[in-house]
């Protein structure tokens, strides 16, 4: 079984999309420590041609703080607001926008629940099903370092095959997964650029901008445009 790891993040880029695509199945790993400006709670969406930065606040935030304790403000109209502004006009407005304003308004603020929502929908709505669970409910040594951690998951969950983006190759061996029958692969995310209107493509933005401007098809398309690296 091919499993990938990462903390909860909302509305992120595709290429965290691309990662829960090709997992059998995946972990939202939501005992991990908050990571303060991070993407646990901020994207970008498309403005005026240009790129720009969007937070959710969370209350009590801390790096001390496992993200499963944590919960988003529900202060969220202005971002509802400006992404209604924005993303009016593109093509796939009439669909996305109830989907992405279902999860803000969501009456449920816990993070870890907020993010699987939102991966859920926007799978449900491509017509994918995919196996999402939370570290949290799993049985491993939580003492170890991040590695041997990632490792426990892996064997509690009798997976053969852990899968991380390019960004962790500094973090893990493969050497120590083989020794525990497990092979360790990384995901090299590529964006598919797609027509935003008249302006040029502008990468790296919330699947939010993608969800908006690509027929389903096409978004499943570009879930697929990815390669293994060693």
């Amino acid at each position: 079984m091919n499993i990938g790891i990462m903390q909860p993040y909302l509305f992120p880029w595709i290429g965290y999309f691309q990662l829960i695509y090709q997992s059998d199945l995946f972990v939202l790993y939501d005992d991990a420590c908050f990571i303060k400006q991070g993407y646990i709670n901020r994207n970008s969406i498309l403005c005026a041609g240009q790129a720009q930065r969007f937070t959710i606040p969370v209350p009590g935030a801390s790096s001390h703080k496992r993200i499963s304790e944590l919960c988003f403000s529900d202060q969220v109209t202005k971002i509802v607001k400006t992404v209604e502004q924005n993303y009016s006009k593109a093509p796939f407005f009439r669909d996305v926008m109830p989907l992405f304003a279902d999860v803000l308004f969501h009456q449920e603020r816990n993070i870890t629940t907020c993010c699987q929502r939102a991966i859920e929908a926007i799978f449900n709505y491509l017509g994918l099903e995919r196996y999402i669970i939370c570290s949290s409910e799993l049985d491993y040594d939580r003492s170890e370092n991040a590695e041997n951690k990632v490792i426990g998951m892996c064997k509690a969950l009798k997976a053969n095959t852990y899968v991380n983006s390019t960004g962790g190759r500094h973090l893990y061996q493969a050497d120590s997964f083989a020794a525990e029958g497990i092979t360790l692969r990384f995901l090299q995310a590529n964006n598919t650029p797609y027509s935003q209107g008249e302006q040029d493509f502008v990468p790296n933005l919330s699947i939010i901008d993608v969800l908006m401007h690509c027929e389903p098809q096409q978004v499943i398309k570009a879930l697929k445009n990815y390669s293994y690296v060693d």
